[in-house]
This record gives structure tokens, C-alpha cells and sequence, in this order.
């Protein structure tokens, strides 16, 4: 049987590894360092972890250790490596750094079925079933030759996004739902602001505290001058915002029957209408300092961000434009993808997609049939949102509840909103292991947190 070639030893590149030895399957990592270091590691370990030594959230009403609880039940091996070797950090589950890289390096290269390979892959093996998984800063001759495969458009080498917030946390009693001069459907919400309340939101804007760039981001930082922060464009003059993304023109406020001073748009980021974008809020301020500011806009008070603004160095695809949701490129099925090259955010998201890589790769090795995570699950919603999300406006993601279908019937109450969000996920989890994949749970499952 011929290998399984997977290129980058990085967390998600170390899960699909694991899972398709696992399966029976042999397999070549690949991972550049120390031969080639990139800007932002610091050791040869695969899964080293360059921005935090935490996985988030352990308990399982929150998104994050929802999804670190269903990856448990599914066997990860980068998980369940991290759970060995935790450390106190009150309710997230944080690792010692070196000893969790060091124990997964060796799981990793001690299998029987997996040869790691400390070489720089630069263009895409033209044979075999071949898993991406190099991460945000993929070397740039792999990049250029995965830009000729999926085309230029389709391959971001900045993540210059703006923060999105839960629908459900608007108040809807200070914003309005219109398109510009009511073309078309009723597409944005709109939060209008009043001379004072626009002055009080910019003097927050151009003062608040920026986060700091790494020294190759500090290099690059050219690139975004075709998307400049909005707190850059604020300090360019009191009226700019206004001529820009808060432009008021053309939306009229229902309770006025006039223009706002100045106007915040939200746009839809998914299918379902549950997550919303600050239309224009690209931004490199400190995620602390994006709370308090943005919570300034009429209408965002109490407004739940599922993900902050970014700017920074990071080479993710289109996916929805490429890849599928068993994570197989569309023209190419033969490719896989997965970690945050595919657009998901966070260590835990990584993990889940080399997971569902790692495993169907090995499926197609075997001439079986690749598998899709159910939509009820974390680890599924976040993929179903890379593989069928809106090409057009498509940023990365983080875990969060807002990509699960709701609960029927529905749940005003948060709380228990999620508690039914985590037993249905839980279950669905347990059926796709035993169904899908002709086994029970990995061990027995933990206690609900």
C-alpha cells in the first residue's frame, strides 16, 4: 500500500498522522523544521505551540471544551497528550509547553506505520494521497504552488478580518435591519449613531491600545495598506469613518425617518443568520480593547463576540470554494486539507480537522467511502462552515455555538441553551463513533464539567 504523505507537523498534522497509522494505514510526515525554521517557531517538536500554551475552555457548555470532549471520545492522540501533561489554569486546559511537544513528538515518530521525514516539501507530490496541514505560515514555495493549483484569488497570505458577534446578543430595540437605500432585500443591521454617541466611539477608537505586531509581521506590513485598520483610518481625521465604513448614506432609521450621523453596518456571515460581521472593523487593536470600544456602538452593548478582529501573517484557502466537507479538495480528491489552512481558528479546531483528514485519508487509502462529522457536533459545524460558507465574505473561525443548528423547540435561556447544545453534540459524537465507525467511544466518557 502506498504511503499517506502528509505535509506539516504541526498539531493538525500530527492528529491525521496518528489516526491514519492508527487505521492501518502507513504514512510519511513531512515537517520542514529544524532543516527550515518559519518566523514564529522555536523548537523541532511537531505540535509545538507558538501563541499560548492553552486549548481553552475544558468546561463542555462552552465551544471550545465541547469540542476537546468530542475529539476525547474519538480518540485524538494530540488531546489526549495534552490532558497528560495539564497544568493548573483555572477552567482551561493548559499545557506544560515543552514536555506536552516533546511526549507527542515521540508518540508521533515512535509508531510503527509513520516515517517523519526532516525535509522542506515545496511543490505538491503529483501522486498518492497527499493531507496539507502546514498551518498559517506555509513556506512560500508550497504556497505559490498551492496558489497555481486553487488559483489566485483563493489563497489569503493576510487575515485582515473583523470581529464577529452572536445575532442573538444585538438589541434589536437600537439597530435596524435595511440595505442601502433599501436596494434589494433587508440585508444588514444597522446601528445608527448620533453626533455625540459617533464622537464618544471615535475618541475610544483612535486612543485604544493596539496589540503588537511580530517582527516579520512588522516586514509585511504593507500588505495591508489595502485594508487598513479601522482605528488607523479614525486617526486620519474625525469625518474619515464617515466617508468610509460608517457611512450613513442612504439608510434611513425607521424610528427617525432620517440618516444617522454616522452608521455601523453588520453583515451575515452564515447560512443561518446567527453570526454577523462588523462590516469594515478589520483591526489590530488588543482583543480587550475591541470589547470596550465596540461595545460603544449603539446596539452592541451586551454584544457576544464569537471572534475578535485580526491582522497578522496567515495563509489560509477559500475554502468554501475548494474544499469539501470530508475535507478533499473538490477538483482534486486525492488532496486533503485541514488545520487552519482550511480557515478554522484555534488549537482545538486544528485538531479536529486533522482528525477528519487523518481518518479519511486513511478510508481512501483503503478504497472506502470518506466520512462527514454530523452538523450537531463542533468538530462538524466548524467544518461544515469551511467547506459550505459564503465564499465571498469567508474569514476564519473559531469553535462556537452559533455555527450549530438551534435547538428545537428553541431555548431563550442561554444557559440551558447550551447544556442542550452539549448533550446533543455528545450523543451525536457516540452514534458517529458507533456507527460510522464500527466502535464505541475511545474510553469511558468524562464526567460532564
Amino acid at each position: 500500500m502506498q504511503p499517506v504523505q502528509i505535509i506539516g507537523g504541526g498539531i493538525a498534522g500530527a492528529e491525521a498522522a496518528w489516526q491514519c497509522a492508527q487505521a492501518g494505514v502507513p504514512v510519511v510526515l513531512f515537517e520542514m523544521r529544524p532543516g527550515r525554521v518559519s518566523p514564529a517557531h522555536h523548537t523541532a517538536y511537531l505540535g509545538e505551540l507558538v501563541c499560548s500554551n492553552s486549548f481553552g475552555a475544558l468546561a463542555t457548555d462552552r465551544a471550545p471544551g465541547l469540542l476537546k470532549e468530542e475529539l476525547r471520545r474519538l480518540g485524538s492522540l494530540v488531546i489526549a497528550v495534552a490532558d497528560a501533561h495539564a497544568v493548573p489554569a483555572g477552567g482551561a486546559l493548559a499545557v506544560d509547553r515543552v514536555v506536552y511537544s516533546e511526549q507527542l513528538t515521540q508518540r508521533v515518530a515512535n509508531h510503527p506505520l509513520i516515517t517523519l521525514r526532516r525535509e522542506e516539501v515545496r511543490q505538491i507530490p503529483k501522486t498518492g494521497i497527499v493531507v496539507f496541514a502546514t498551518g498559517p505560515l506555509t513556506s512560500e514555495p508550497l504556497a505559490q504552488h498551492l496558489q497555481q493549483l486553487t488559483g489566485l484569488d483563493y489563497l489569503s497570505f493576510f487575515d485582515a478580518a473583523s470581529p464577529i458577534v452572536e445575532g442573538e446578543s444585538l438589541d434589536r430595540d437600537k439597530v435596524f435591519l435595511a440595505s442601502r437605500y433599501d436596494r434589494g432585500e433587508a440585508a444588514y443591521y444597522n446601528c445608527p449613531l448620533s453626533e455625540a454617541e459617533y464622537r464618544a466611539f471615535w475618541e475610544a477608537l483612535v486612543n485604544a491600545e493596539q496589540a503588537e505586531l511580530k517582527a516579520f509581521e512588522h516586514e509585511e506590513r504593507r500588505f495591508f495598506e489595502a485594508c487598513l485598520p479601522v482605528e488607523e483610518l479614525a486617526r486620519r481625521g474625525y469625518q474619515t469613518l464617515r466617508y468610509g465604513p460608517l457611512k450613513p448614506v442612504g439608510l434611513t432609521d425607521p424610528r427617525t425617518g432620517r440618516w444617522p450621523y454616522a452608521c455601523v453596518q453588520l453583515r451575515q456571515e452564515d447560512k443561518a443568520g446567527r453570526l454577523w460581521n462588523l462590516v469594515g472593523f478589520q483591526t489590530n487593536l488588543k482583543w480587550s480593547e475591541q470589547r470596550r470600544v465596540f461595545q460603544l456602538i449603539p446596539g452592541l452593548e451586551e454584544a457576544e463576540f464569537v471572534r475578535f478582529g485580526v491582522m497578522h501573517r496567515n495563509t489560509f484557502l477559500c475554502s468554501p470554494h475548494l474544499i469539501a466537507p470530508t475535507l478533499q479538495f473538490r477538483s482534486a480528491p486525492r488532496l486533503l486539507a485541514c488545520g487552519q489552512l482550511t480557515g478554522t481558528e484555534g488549537y482545538t479546531a486544528a485538531v479536529a480537522g486533522g482528525w477528519l483528514a487523518g481518518t479519511n485519508a486513511a478510508r481512501l487509502a483503503r478504497s472506502l467511502n470518506p466520512l462527514t462529522l454530523p452538523v450537531e457536533t463542533m468538530a462538524g459545524a466548524l467544518i461544515d462552515y469551511v467547506s459550505t460558507g459564503d465564499p465571498k465574505n469567508f474569514q476564519p473561525m473559531p469553535p462556537n455555538f452559533a455555527l450549530l443548528p438551534e435547538v428545537v423547540p428553541a431555548i431563550r435561556q442561554k444557559q440551558q441553551r447550551y447544556w442542550a447544545y452539549r448533550d446533543r453534540a455528545l450523543a451525536a459524537i457516540d452514534r458517529f463513533g458507533r456507527d460510522a465507525l464500527g466502535r464505541g467511544s475511545e474510553r469511558e466518557p468524562t464526567a460532564v464539567i
